[in-house]
């Protein structure tokens, strides 16, 4: 239920097939809506019903497997329980049936980058897999997972919330901070707290949590888990875990404090980076793996797509897409994370969270502001006279051509929505796809 254009949706759907399950994928959305997806089933006996759903195939279901996007009180999965099937979810498939130790990570913002970076740091001496909410379904990969590889999984509350009923945790779990986002889908803060610490609530003793202790939320999630903790922090000592000392890691994993010095070698920008780093080094270690092993991983790792990544230069104006930054606290941190002048692109669907990050952040660092998609107008009252120059724009190319048009030599334009894309785009991804092209265009035409 809910094939979705983010892979878990056609992971379930391949994987589930090719074990001899008859499975029939419906979706609300058309299928020219989800083209990709549609294509990477072809060759396999599923049934597709698109555009809208039939209440027979939910009657008559053995196993309903449901995308972390569809709301869990759909009147459609309430006519499934009745009949007697079951409800679950592509992650809790892979969690109950991975015969591998499972290292979660988890955070408002981060999780992604965290994730990748711990799965580069572990590869280097053993076989990893990574997956999850990073876009990778890995239920395909089953077969190929042995007992003594790893596999690193980036964790949304959506998942998490699935795992919970089951009693599912995984062995290791990294939470990077907790803010307020998805409160349209939880409906509170505490909602979504309780979510998040399902990545720690089943744990044993022998089980591993790295924590950051700088996010005052989650420095104090140490007595949801019975496993060992471990603390990380850009802004104090920690007794046992990581922290910052200039330039340096000091980490304190073992029996000794072994130094490292990792943030010359991080090629990632941003503070935030940094703390990033330092989670997935301090679990990395825990995890056996060597320090020499941590910052060569470090040192060749690119930035992902879509999460602050510097996209192109024009006129001698940076662009940096973080089509990622989905809530308003993310895309302050995108802000802070920059030296010079931000033309700031912001705005998109609204997801009921409190805009002041990003409004302060916008009028302390911000020559200007050009605002796009539902949330424009909101955006633009709560920022006011105090803050910089704002502009309206129609679509996302308008908006880069507005922010390059106030933009001088040595700024940077900035795509930190601080909202999510649903309103104009089908994902992120294709929110942030749309400014790389814009920016080449740009570049091609030179500067407006």
């Amino acid at each position: 239920m809910g094939l979705g254009l983010f892979g878990g949706g056609v992971g379930a759907a391949r994987a589930l097939s090719r074990r001899g399950a008859r499975v029939t994928v419906t979706d609300l959305k058309p299928a020219d809506a989800l083209a990709p997806s549609i294509e990477a089933l072809q060759g396999l006996p599923i049934v597709l019903h698109l555009g809208g759903h039939d209440p027979d195939d939910f009657t008559e279901a053995d196993s309903v497997v449901v995308n972390p996007a569809v709301p869990r009180k759909s009147p459609y999965l309430a006519m499934a329980r009745r009949a007697g099937a079951e409800i679950t979810a592509e992650m809790t498939l892979f969690v109950g049936a991975c015969p591998a130790p499972l290292v979660g990570v988890t955070g408002s913002a981060g999780k992604s980058t965290t994730t990748a970076l711990l799965g580069a740091m572990l590869s280097q001496s053993r076989t990893t897999h990574v997956g999850g909410n990073i876009g990778k379904s890995l239920l395909e990969e089953l077969d190929q997972i042995r007992p003594d590889d790893i596999v690193v999984l980036e964790m949304s509350s959506f998942q998490l919330d699935d795992l919970g009923p089951r009693g599912l945790s995984p062995h290791a779990a990294v939470v990077t901070n907790v803010s307020p986002n998805h409160l349209d889908r939880h409906g509170s803060m505490t909602a979504y707290i309780d979510a998040k610490k399902n990545i720690l609530r089943f744990q044993g003793s022998d089980d591993l949590a790295v924590l950051n202790a700088d996010d005052p939320e989650v420095r104090d999630w140490a007595g949801e888990t019975a496993g060992r903790v471990l603390l990380y922090s850009l802004e104090k000592e920690v007794e046992a875990g990581g922290f910052l000392s200039g330039t340096e890691i000091i980490l304190r994993v073992g029996d000794a404090d072994e130094r490292i010095d990792l943030a010359p070698a991080l090629r990632l920008r941003g503070r935030h980076n940094l703390a990033n780093a330092l989670a997935a080094a301090v679990a990395a270690r825990a995890m056996g793996t060597a320090p020499d092993e941590i910052v060569a991983a470090a040192a060749d790792f690119e930035p992902l797509p879509h999460r602050f990544q510097p996209v192109g230069t024009v006129g001698g104006v940076a662009f940096i897409d973080d089509s990622k930054a989905t809530t308003p606290r993310s895309a302050a941190v995108s802000m802070e994370a920059l030296e010079g002048p931000i033309v700031l692109i912001a705005g998109g669907y609204d997801k009921h969270l409190d805009p002041s990050p990003l409004v302060e952040a916008a009028r302390r660092r911000c020559r200007a502001a050009v605002l796009i998609g539902a949330t424009a107008a909101a955006l633009a009252e709560a920022i006011g006279s105090e803050g910089p120059p704002l502009v309206r724009a129609d679509d996302l190319p308008s908006a880069v051509r507005e922010a390059a048009r106030r933009a001088k030599p040595g700024d940077t334009v900035l795509l930190a929505p601080g909202y999510a894309s649903w309103d104009m785009f089908e994902n992120y991804e294709h929110r942030g796809n749309v400014f790389r092209e814009a920016v080449e265009e740009l570049g091609e035409k030179g500067s407006p």
